[in-house]
């Protein structure tokens, strides 16, 4: 039979004395909590072990002896340490000791109550406790109180050192009877100050939480559904990522506990993510009200209207003639050239009425840098999309012409084959015309025929000047996605604490000879960057065109519409 004995490394330099930890039958493998040094009363030893098992749920119980050879130079201590198994009775009884100046120790079993004691191949692994602990391999805490289901597997190692979270509760420091070796002997690790934050954060989320419901209850009221407030509510980006924000700050100031480590990781990568968003909208904030930037930022927003306007004016002006040699039909091409340039001159008067409110308007919407840089990147994309609402005009108007001119010539091109489209059964019957009908449908075939190249050139244009301003406005949520989605925490977490991401463990041989127990390492495998991603990444709401090649193609042939956002409520998993 083998035997597996897991042995902290944080106890090689502890006192001579009991091994305490937890005896799992089914694997024969004895898990070594903690070593109880001498002197001791082993009434309070017993007493002691009772109440940590009764209140983690663990059978922990003295499984051997430990003996630091360094310290003791007497052999009656270590016949005493022998002597301890018939009081504790344990079988088999673990001795560890330390070889002389080896780096290493020996282990041997005891079984002085077997009538046909056999010889036992022993495995010493040696393991970081506190990586053990702090790793989260182990089943969720709200199953304590059940036994593992197949205790074959090593998480009940894992399971064992985690449940047994009150027996490091005690230190060095502590005046009691039983005096301990474990990870935290040398002092519980904790901080004043993050226990006064910890403190100082329930009344801040309960002001935070009641601010939030009053909010939301706002957000939810009728008087935003009405129809101007609806439209630029479901429309604006602005105010899909305060909705998003609002959310988030809703899951940090939940009084509710999480129930599991991904839901721990999901509110701390929301918490940090929230932080550096705010962090970098203070410091574009400041950078933006310094040197008078805003100022200049208005005196040049004019002129670049003015000059996208020219240049507006001389793609018509080049469209209204012979654009690439191409011949068009002249008077269709002059009264859609005539038609767009009017509303280029009414867009160049809208610019210059506001011309004298843009600073003040800019210096209002720099405030809103404070509330992130996700909120004025949004803001940023919106006054795009303001900037470059003729744009979307002219492409509307082409779209919905040129999607008229399609869809007649489908229609048309059915009339000639004695077919209609049938609306009540959504598919194509066949159909008998009479001669008037031919004769209309030919000429208006013709006519939507030799006038196609027109409206096709217009909406080609207009369709790559509208494709820019959505690749423009897609670069800048896809930069907004990032700083809300992307796992911050859990990435510092996997460069400061990689064992606290832990995707496996692993086992390295320290030494191995005949006739000596084999000595192995077990070592944390960490998640690697791209698991830690995809993983722990948050849900994001999607505020640009995420279709396939071909779709879009589709969509572009068929003249439909292109937004640059989509509905509220749509998430990226």
């Amino acid at each position: 039979m083998v035997l597996k004995v897991f042995f902290p490394s944080c106890c090689s330099s502890a006192d001579s004395g009991i091994l305490i930890g937890r005896w799992i039958s089914e694997q024969s493998s004895a898990v070594i909590l903690a070593v109880v040094h001498f002197p001791f009363i082993p009434v309070q030893v017993k007493q002691y072990l009772g109440e940590v098992q009764r209140v983690t749920q663990v059978s922990v119980s003295v499984l051997g002896s430990w003996s630091n050879s360094k310290q003791e130079k007497e052999e009656s201590l270590s016949e005493f340490l022998e002597d301890l198994g018939t009081i504790f009775c344990h079988e088999p009884w673990i001795q560890i000791s330390k070889e002389g100046d080896s780096k290493f120790w020996s282990c041997s079993t005891l079984q002085k109550h077997s009538k046909n004691p056999q010889e036992e191949e022993i495995i010493l692994v040696y393991y970081d406790q506190r990586k053990v602990m702090l790793s989260h391999l182990h089943p969720p805490l709200d199953t304590a109180g059940r036994r593992a289901e197949d205790a074959s597997k090593l998480s009940a190692i894992f399971d064992t050192v985690a449940r047994s979270q009150v027996l490091f509760m005690t230190d060095r420091y502590d005046e009691g009877p039983i005096k301990l070796t474990h990870w935290q002997s040398d002092g519980v690790e904790a901080s004043i100050i993050v226990e006064l934050m910890k403190q100082a954060s329930v009344p801040a989320c309960m002001l935070l939480t009641l601010l939030l419901s009053l909010l939301s209850g706002v957000c939810r009221s009728r008087v935003l559904k009405f129809w101007p407030l609806s439209f630029l509510w479901s429309k604006l980006s602005t105010c899909e990522q305060l909705g998003h924000r609002l959310q988030h700050l809703q899951v940090i100031s939940s009084n509710k506990k999480a129930q599991n480590q991904n839901q721990l990781m999901r509110k701390a990568n929301i918490f940090v993510s929230l932080l550096i968003d705010v962090a970098l909208g203070i410091l574009l904030m400041s950078w933006l009200y310094r040197k008078n930037r805003i100022g200049h930022l208005a005196d040049t927003l004019i002129p670049v209207a003015d000059h996208v306007a020219e240049e507006l004016q001389d793609l018509l002006q080049w469209l209204m003639g012979a654009p690439a040699g191409l011949k068009m039909n002249r008077a269709l091409d002059q009264v859609l050239g005539r038609f767009f340039l009017y509303h280029i001159h009414l867009w160049i008067s809208y610019i210059h009425l506001l011309s004298p409110f843009i600073e003040m308007i800019l210096w209002y919407v720099g405030l809103s840098a404070c509330l992130g840089l996700t909120v004025a990147l949004c803001i940023l994309s919106d006054i795009i999309a303001l900037l470059t609402f003729h744009i979307y005009c002219f492409y509307v108007y082409g779209a919905r012409l040129y999607c008229l001119k399609i869809y007649g010539l489908s229609s048309l091109w059915r009339l000639f084959r004695g077919k209609k489209w049938n609306v009540l059964r959504q598919r194509v019957d066949s159909c008998s015309y009479d001669l008037d009908q031919l004769f209309i449908g030919t000429l208006l075939f013709t006519i939507l025929l030799f006038l196609l190249p027109t409206t096709a050139l217009y909406y080609l244009v207009f369709t790559l000047l509208r494709l820019l301003v959505v690749i423009v406005q897609g670069l800048i949520h896809l930069l907004v996605d990032l700083i809300d989605s992307l796992p911050l925490y859990s990435l510092i977490l996997r460069l400061c604490r990689s064992y606290r991401l832990a995707a496996g463990v692993k086992f390295r041989v320290l030494e191995q000879q005949d006739g000596k127990p084999l000595r192995l390492l077990m070592q944390i495998n960490p998640l690697s960057y791209g698991g830690v991603v995809q993983t722990y990444r948050l849900p994001t709401y999607n505020c640009y065109p995420r279709d396939s090649w071909a779709s879009l193609c589709k969509k572009l042939f068929l003249g439909e519409l292109i937004y640059p956002w989509k509905h509220k409520g749509e998430k990226q998993n």
